[in-house]
């Protein structure tokens, strides 16, 4: 914890620091020597947290240079170390708010060096205490290393500022980045301490919204010698068990946390480590991690400018500074030179089994690994030099005179207010609301060399808000383990191809999962779907369902479809025989067999079969809503008009026999004239059912989406079904009166009855009808519109046939059957 900048009592006097600087942390009273081995490996001095101090002073010096900052006002400091444990820190503060001598709390016995404001500390946990203490008397501070999320309550820590950023900012873009990546199975690793509890709790929330679940969380704790071989065994198991391939790195890095990391080292080097700012600024780590944190990422604040300090940093040598016991501490450990302490040299000669020698004390402390690793320096400078801007600002604004400076520390529950509003070089701001520093994280790649050296690769960077975070990353230079470009994989379970959905079978995890074939009628188009999407009723899924594709169009095409060809041939062979017949019939018009049972009904006969048999194109090819509406009333009105001309034929021959006996009543019903008539109301009554049908619901298309999975029946949907039915239910009376009729007059005698060939006629017609019916009720699509194709095509087939053939064959192959005298020889038989 490094205290405040304060004012001296003079003007212009430089405050020193009232004793030789206290950094090293002592514990009350005398350590046992069978534990000093253990303490020992708690209180090791840090190099690089010594940069961190020289940092600080050379800041401080600095300021006091300059003259455009705090003109005519020195900067003093108090230094104290927390050992980031937190009764120190508290006890620091307290003893630096009361003055020299006892610590009495809420008291201050000094009359001059009042405090200003605070900077530290560097650990979350002996922060917060500090923070808590600072809220009350309302003194800024402002830290350089802590991340912990609690300290953005601005009700509880008003005067609370940091130049690096919450772990909250960091935990989120570190769930971001598993997410670009799709590592949605992940270990964490964390140390076992107020801060890595907390990380561990936000870290896995944020996880949870970006669907990535946490295989394991393990905690480094603070163990004995007897029992760390046991927890070090189960943790290796749980690692080397878990389908995890990547962890991440959270909490505070620490001796434990080192140990930790060199015992698994084996386990962990196929294992990909990701880790926040904690661990990135200590880039020394990788030198003695190098199979754990070889190819692994971190996310790394950015760095600030700083001015050259090397000749500054090589000043501070223990024969310049002999008072300096941090800087004799840090060579005792490190290089094992003899100290001015004793104790401490008794001390480190048990725990290491190693003898200490003298040394020139020239040594540069610049030459130890871990002190060219500048770690947090940038934010060191940074946090001292905001504070003295805001004392600036606070000084102008309040216009302090000469005779005023004594009093300007009367002010410090105010600069608060001043940290908040400070700028950079551009005009924005420095601070977030919440008193989080705002920067940007660079993403770097960590490789070992082959010689044992760092190289670091930066592949991307980051632009964070408070409650989100963007980045781009150039994932193609990346270099992971074993010096692969492939990006390694990290789930629970397989990828859902396209096609599939997620079943989840774990109830604790839903991370772990099965795949299934999406249900008929739906697909997924990406990868891990959660849900299948339903196609509409136009589409229909491909056979890897993913993507819907438009539905087969169903219906009686010409272009692709053999049984049009062959319906079309029919009909039009049909409709030209039925047409050969009407110009035979024409051209022998005269003989007797064209003239008898009325020749024009004949004709007209042969019209509507012939008109019948073309009226199927109506049925073929794409329906429109005027084909629809044609295709029935067509079929249905030349039906009638065929079925009518057979019913007046039938009558006509009955009537011609009954009127050959003499005076016979039947001789005045012989002739035309009737049987038109009859023709014309049997017709008419069909038309004005069909003028019915067509006003209350006339046919029209319709797209059966439903009658098939795959396909879309383009069909005509015939409206009003009892205005169809009554069209069919018509034919069939006129036809069942005809074909009786003709059943009844087939024994009249006659050379050529045609009696006869009706009833054969009409027994075909309604046969065929009959049969007609059930199938075209039990089929869909266009075999039903086939079938109603099959019943003209047949009927008419079955009239032209049993009635005209017969007559043809006596035209064109027996005309001397063709004579009046022959047909009277038959008719007196």
């Amino acid at each position: 914890m490094f205290s405040p900048p304060q004012f001296p009592q003079e003007e212009g006097h430089v405050l020193r620091p009232d004793k030789p600087i206290e950094l090293a942390c002592r514990d009350e009273g005398q350590v046992p020597l069978q534990e000093s081995e253990f303490t020992f490996r708690k209180d090791v001095p840090v190099p690089q947290y010594y940069r961190y101090l020289l940092t600080f002073r050379f800041a401080i010096e600095e300021i006091n240079r300059d003259q455009t900052i705090l003109p005519n006002i020195s900067l003093g400091y108090h230094v104290y170390d927390s050992c980031s444990d937190s009764k120190k820190s508290v006890r620091s503060v307290l003893q630096i708010l009361s003055g020299p001598g006892r610590t009495v709390p809420n008291y201050c016995c000094k009359e001059q060096r009042n405090v200003a404001g605070f900077i530290g500390d560097l650990g979350s946990v002996s922060t917060v205490s500090m923070a808590q203490i600072l809220a009350i008397y309302r003194y800024s501070q402002i830290s350089y290393g802590a991340t912990s999320s609690v300290l953005n309550d601005r009700h509880r820590y008003p005067t609370f500022y940091r130049t690096s950023q919450s772990a909250q900012i960091s935990c989120l873009v570190l769930s971001k980045i598993m997410k670009f990546f799709r590592w949605t199975w992940v270990g964490i690793v964390s140390s076992d301490d107020d801060s890595g509890n907390e990380e561990i709790q936000i870290l896995t929330q944020y996880l949870t919204m970006n669907e990535i679940c946490v295989a394991y969380t393990i905690k480094v704790k603070r163990v004995s010698l007897n029992a760390i071989h046991e927890i070090e065994r189960k943790n290796m198991e749980i690692i080397s068990k878990s389908s995890a391939q990547v962890i991440i790195l959270c909490g505070t890095y620490s001796v434990y946390l080192a140990d930790w990391l060199h015992a698994l080292r084996i386990v962990l080097r196929d294992k990909t480590l990701v880790f926040g700012p904690p661990f990135a600024l200590m880039a020394a780590i990788i030198e003695h991690h190098k199979e754990a944190l070889n190819g692994s990422l971190a996310l790394e604040p950015f760095r600030l400018p700083l001015p050259d300090m090397s000749s500054f940093y090589e000043s501070f040598q223990t024969v310049n500074h002999p008072e300096d016991m941090l800087l004799a501490h840090i060579w005792l450990v490190n290089v094992h030179c003899l100290s001015r302490d004793s104790r401490m040299n008794e001390l480190l000669q048990f725990a290491y089994k190693k003898p200490l020698h003298n040394c020139t004390g020239t040594e540069r402390v610049t030459d130890f690994y871990n002190f060219q690793d500048p770690g947090l320096s940038d934010r060191v400078y940074k946090a001292v030099y905001i504070l003295a801007q805001a004392l600036h600002d606070l000084h102008l604004t309040r216009n302090c005179q000469s005779a005023e400076i004594n009093y300007l520390h009367k002010y410090s529950h105010l600069l608060h207010r001043y940290l908040g509003s400070q700028k950079d070089n551009t005009g924005n701001l420095l601070f977030h609301d919440n008193g989080d520093f705002i920067s940007q994280y660079s993403i770097v790649n960590w490789l070992s060399s082959q010689n044992g050296s760092k190289l670091v690769k930066y592949i991307g960077s980051t632009t964070t808000k408070q409650n989100d975070a963007a980045f781009n990353i150039k994932a193609d230079q990346i270099l992971w383990k074993n010096r692969v470009s492939e990006i390694p994989a990290s789930q629970c379970s397989e990828n859902c191809l396209p096609g599939t959905r997620k079943v989840s079978h774990s109830k604790i995890h839903t991370c772990c999962y099965n795949c299934v074939q999406c249900s008929s009628g739906e697909i997924s188009n990406i990868t891990d779907s959660e849900t299948c999407m339903k196609c509409t009723d136009l589409d229909w899924p491909n056979r890897k369902k993913d993507r819907c594709v438009p539905k087969q169009l169903e219906f009686l095409s010409y272009s692709d479809d053999t049984m049009v060809l062959v319906i079309s041939l029919v009909s039009t062979i049909f409709s030209f025989l039925t047409f050969m017949i009407l110009i035979t019939f024409i051209l022998h018009q005269d003989t007797a067999i064209v003239k008898a049972n009325n020749k024009n009904l004949s004709f007209l006969l042969l019209v509507s079969i012939m008109l019948s048999f073309l009226c199927v194109f109506l049925f073929l090819g794409h329906p429109e809503d005027l084909t629809c509406i044609l295709r029935q009333v067509s079929f249905g009105i030349l039906f009638t008009v065929a079925v009518s001309c057979v019913l007046a034929k039938t009558i006509m021959v009955s009537i011609a026999f009954r009127a050959t006996k003499p005076d016979s009543f039947w001789k005045c019903w012989i002739g035309s004239k009737w049987t038109n008539s009859l023709v014309v109301f049997c017709t008419s009554i069909q038309v004005i059912i069909c003028m019915g049908w067509l006003a209350l619901a006339p046919p029209f298309l319709e797209l059966d989406t439903h009658s098939y999975q795959r396909k879309i029946i383009v069909q005509c949907n015939e409206g009003c079904v009892i205005g169809f039915y009554s069209v069919l239910g018509y034919m069939g009376v006129l036809a069942t009166v005809s074909f009786i009729m003709a059943f009844l007059a087939r024994i009249l005698p006659d050379s050529f009855n045609e009696a006869k060939y009706i009833t054969f006629s009409m027994l075909v017609f309604c046969s065929v009808w009959i049969a007609m019916i059930p199938a075209y009720l039990s089929t869909r699509g266009k075999y039903m519109v086939a079938v109603e194709i099959f019943a003209i095509l047949t009927s008419c087939a079955g009239l032209l046939g049993c009635i005209f053939f017969p007559k043809c064959y006596i035209i064109l192959w027996r005309p001397d059957l063709n004579s009046r005298t022959r047909l009277l020889e038959g008719r007196s038989r």
